[in-house]
């Protein structure tokens, strides 16, 4: 998915009890004047990461169709993860795969790759989250690459968990990533209380999509996205109504990035490099196959230099 905000804006971010400090989404519009519309809680000021998680966009149940023309990307992996709907997918690696619900699409970006995107036909609700992963700077320029994954479901206390990205509930996820990570969805029941095992040098985030839930002694709202350091052992969620959340952890990244449009780079001349770079249709970013129409140009740089962002000490 292609993103058109150039800097993180100012957005609420509160500390509560048990050490959780809960960043709340912004409402961010996806290709013009016709978009589609997204929560966006990483990135932003208080907070540009979670472990390498560098970008979350959580979007619908909404009625809307998606149609995303050929873009850019280096420096990252995109995490594809569906709850409704069906997206089609190309790339310029010659990757043309779907993306359904319960199953992890992943491309890797780190020198250059283009891709497009495009509701199917029968999808007449889209629903989901777009992830990207940092990539770290001895990885960076790692070639294109595209995996597909079907996690199983796994039953832990009445809640179904479906490990897409590292290990948890005695599930590990094959797919390969360049830093330690965890991606998760959870299904919590009426009433559930959960607690999970988890990595202690993870920091964590918990991304609620439906329903209610408490994280330790935290009640989020839909949307927003709960995040605690590292140092837990165990991370306990808690639910009324029912929930599906989205648990997201890795270790913490240590290296600032500088993020622009579709880019990862580590300074403003190297966005503006990779700018050119599109705009001149260059090899770098090869070519998307298969898609009817044009790709999308690289919109105007902001007056001022990008700057570095990290997350606080």
């Amino acid at each position: 998915m292609s993103n058109v905000e150039a800097e993180p804006a100012e957005v609420t971010c509160t500390s509560s009890p048990g050490d959780v400090e809960v960043l709340t989404p912004r409402d961010v519009p996806l290709g013009g004047p016709r978009a589609m519309s997204v929560r966006r809680t990483l990135p932003q000021k208080q907070r540009s990461l979670i472990g390498a998680w560098c970008f979350c966009d959580h979007y619908g149940p909404d009625d809307v169709s998606m149609d995303v023309a050929p873009h850019p990307h280096t420096g990252l992996q995109t995490v594809s993860w569906l709850f409704t709907g069906e997206i089609e997918h190309r790339d310029s690696h010659g990757v043309h795969a779907f993306v359904r619900p319960g199953e992890l699409n992943l491309m890797t970006g780190g020198s250059g790759i283009a891709h497009s995107e495009v509701s199917t036909a029968a999808s007449s609700v889209l629903h989901g989250v777009q992830l990207w992963l940092a990539l770290p700077d001895s990885n960076r320029d790692a070639p294109r690459d595209f995996q597909h994954y079907v996690p199983p479901t796994v039953v832990v206390d009445g809640a179904a968990v479906r490990v897409f990205l590292g290990s948890l509930a005695g599930s590990t996820s094959p797919v390969r990533t360049f830093t330690p990570l965890l991606g998760a969805e959870i299904v919590l029941p009426a009433g559930a209380s959960l607690t999970l095992d988890v990595a202690q040098s993870f920091e964590h985030g918990v991304l609620l999509d439906t329903g209610d839930v408490t994280l330790g002694a935290t009640a989020l709202s839909p949307g927003s996205l709960g995040y605690v350091g590292t140092g837990r052992s165990t991370l306990t969620l808690s639910s009324d109504e029912g929930a599906r959340v989205v648990l997201l952890g890795g270790e913490p990244f240590g290296e600032e990035i500088v993020m622009w449009w579709n880019f990862v780079g580590r300074t403003h001349d190297e966005i503006a490099a990779f700018r050119e770079e599109w705009q001149a249709e260059t090899d770098r970013f090869g070519r998307v196959e298969g898609y009817p129409g044009d790709r999308l140009p690289a919109p105007p740089l902001p007056g001022g230099r990008l700057r570095p962002r990290g997350n606080p000490a």
